[in-house]
């Protein structure tokens, strides 16, 4: 983004606070213009052409853009002050809130991470009825048509187009890659005269394709539809969804630029261990499906995630994290937003959260036909509303907001924002994050001025670091004198409680902990527990064969949640021949009692006395007993033809 920044106060429908943004930011602000998309262009082409500068209109952004490709630079960045800010019942109020958003706008975020999809026009369409065969002809002379007929009816003299018959039973993949796995499937036979026949019908046959057009009326072929690309679907009996539907078709073809949403470090995820699975939030979230297991962890495909990031804001071990852009990028949007506010002259903002399409339509006609947002009400864009987690919302709060809205889209997931503000709140103290469920913007402009902002915290700051660390940071700030706060169920902090009349310390536990909170102790018999560590997975609950382990909720802000506690311990046993230590006393004993003398191993005495011994003691006195399992006996004398041929009842010699 530039430095220097044009202001207009758009014909005189606002109040621009040019000195606040020049004084809080590093922006250069110019003078305060009225009609830079129209008799002030000039003014606007000269700025453009010295490049290294900011427009803050978006709403006529794409005319901006047009005199950079004339002029022959490179296009302007632009910041939306007017309909965020200056357009307001508290527009005289509004300049720190616009220092604010001219500084987010300025600062340099990362691209996020694309690949190329490749679609070559393929098309199936599936469905029966007259709706098929006609999109087929009006699809055939742009794309490769192939249609999926799933009844009986007559089919068309037409061969523009290939025609099978059959029933789809999976669908997997997105644009430019779907497979198509199909039951009773027949061939058509163009030869004869008549009406054309078909083969005769098999199961499990797979077919690839670039697009799908389903034209079934029936459920979807793959969940979360609308989220997944090259996949169109409308009601053959409405006519204008499926003339829109196709030409929708049209476009796909080509090659598109794919996000990488999500970035997946397998060895943190804390999914699976031995087969006994712990962790499946991802699973359970993910609408489109992209999300499968891989033994102990997952695996994402990242052609059918649609980017929603309700996976990486529930991931409690970091193994998912949203790319698109980093987490980090959006902790500076809060700091350079709440500090910049404050550098201003303003105190306690709220942040109101909300997706760029609904939320900013929302916003815009607010601030148009309605009251606007208050003075004190930052908004703040996400691609994905889902990826805002707790973390994020917690961050929020430390750097200096008063309180978190999220607002809600229509196609918006609600339980991961919903789980999210619970947990969030749990964290603050409550009552400081809030989940907005609005499709009328003077409703919204209600809500938030009918708001009184809480109190923010003391001292503002961004904590660094991963998710759960910025959380655990954050937390403390808001709740200074707090030890243990209580979580709601499914929390990704937590203690393990141990039963130990129940445990035995068999240490499974410890063995497939994925995070190394539950350990061991090499020289005394021993379960440890470092509480900072611990996911709250369940695999350790899961696998205890004694069922002595539950899992509390929770977060522990003291410093004892970073060292090694012990949860159970026992008395250690003495090797009754060299007198090392090893295993519990308490097992041995039990063991001893039940097996010396009633098992044909421990019939006798000197037997029975190897269970009390270490593994080195042991070994030795198996060596020298009687019955050394490792001996091998008396070596074999082996047999000559002498041997043979005197054995045999079939032998002519006559000396034997």
């Amino acid at each position: 983004m530039g430095t220097r920044l044009l202001l207009c106060d758009c014909l005189g429908s606002q109040t621009v606070d040019a000195t606040a943004i020049g004084d809080a930011t590093q922006l250069d602000p110019s003078k305060l213009y009225t009609n830079l998309c129209g008799t002030q262009a000039e003014a606007a082409a000269k700025a453009i052409e010295a490049g290294d500068v900011m427009i803050a209109c978006v709403q006529e952004s794409a005319f901006f853009e047009m005199l950079a490709e004339e002029l022959g630079v490179e296009a302007p960045g632009f910041v939306d002050i007017r309909d965020r800010a200056g357009w307001s019942d508290q527009s005289a109020k509004a300049g720190p809130k616009q220092a604010a958003l001219a500084s987010e706008a300025a600062l340099g975020l990362p691209a996020a991470k694309v690949v190329d999809v490749v679609s070559e026009g393929t098309c199936l369409i599936v469905g029966g009825g007259e709706a098929v065969f006609s999109a087929a002809a009006q699809l055939c002379d742009a794309l490769a048509v192939t249609v999926l007929q799933t009844d009986t009816s007559d089919v068309p003299v037409d061969r523009r187009f290939d025609v099978v018959r059959g029933r789809v039973r999976n669908l997997n993949g997105a644009l430019g890659q779907f497979e198509v796995r199909i039951d009773g499937f027949a061939q058509l036979l163009p030869g004869g005269r008549g009406a054309f026949g078909f083969s005769d019908p098999k199961d499990g046959a797979v077919s690839e394709c670039d697009v799908v057009i389903d034209l079934t009326g029936e459920p979807a072929m793959v969940p979360a539809p609308h989220k997944r690309e090259g996949y169109l679907r409308a009601d053959p009996r409405q006519p204008a969804a499926v003339e829109a539907l196709l030409a929708e078709a049209v476009q796909m073809v080509g090659t598109f630029e794919k996000p990488l949403y999500i970035a997946l470090e397998p060895a943190l995820c804390a999914h699976s261990r031995a087969e006994q699975t712990g962790c499946s939030k991802c699973l359970n979230i993910c609408p489109t499906g992209a999300i499968t297991s891989a033994g102990d962890h997952v695996a994402i495909d990242p052609m059918i995630c649609a980017g929603c990031g309700a996976c990486a804001a529930l991931c409690p071990s970091g193994a998912i994290a949203y790319d698109a852009p980093p987490v980090s990028a959006v902790f500076r949007r809060l700091d350079a937003l709440s500090s910049t506010y404050r550098k201003a002259g303003g105190t306690a903002p709220r942040l109101l959260v909300h997706d760029a399409d609904h939320g900013t339509e929302m916003i815009g006609l607010a601030a148009r036909f309605g009251r606007g947002l208050p003075a004190d009400v930052i908004p703040f864009a996400m691609d994905s509303l889902a990826a805002f987690g707790h973390a994020e919302m917690m961050a929020a709060l430390s750097c200096g907001f008063a309180s978190v809205d999220v607002l809600l889209a229509p196609r918006t997931e609600r339980d991961t924002p919903e789980h999210e503000a619970m947990l969030a709140n749990a964290l603050s103290g409550g009552g400081r994050v809030q989940v907005i469920d609005m499709v009328d913007p003077d409703a919204l402009s209600d809500h938030l001025y009918g708001g009184a902002a809480p109190k923010p915290v003391a001292s503002p700051s961004l904590p660094i670091g991963t998710r759960r660390q910025v959380a655990r940071v954050a937390a403390k700030a808001m709740m200074p004198e707090a030890e243990i706060l209580p979580l709601p169920q499914n929390a990704p902090y937590g203690a393990v409680l141990v039963d130990t009349d129940a445990c035995t310390l068999c240490l499974s536990c410890v063995s497939l902990c994925p995070s190394g909170a539950l350990g061991d102790n090499p020289d005394l018999p021993q379960l440890l527990f470092q509480e900072d560590a611990c996911l709250q997975c369940g695999i350790c609950a899961t696998i205890c064969p004694e069922t002595a382990i539950t899992l509390e909720p929770r977060m522990n802000l003291t410093d004892a949640a970073f060292s090694q506690v012990v949860l159970n311990e026992e008395e250690p046993f003495a090797c009754i021949e060299c007198g090392s230590l090893f295993g519990v006393k308490s097992t041995i004993e039990k063991i001893s009692e039940k097996l010396a003398g009633k098992h044909s191993m421990f019939a006798t005495s000197d037997a029975a006395k190897m269970i009390q011994m270490c593994d080195n003691c042991r070994i030795q006195a198996q060596y020298h007993s009687q019955n050394n399992p490792f001996s091998l006996g008396e070596p074999r004398i082996p047999r000559t033809t002498d041997d043979y041929l005197s054995d045999s009842p079939y032998s002519k010699r006559k000396d034997h």
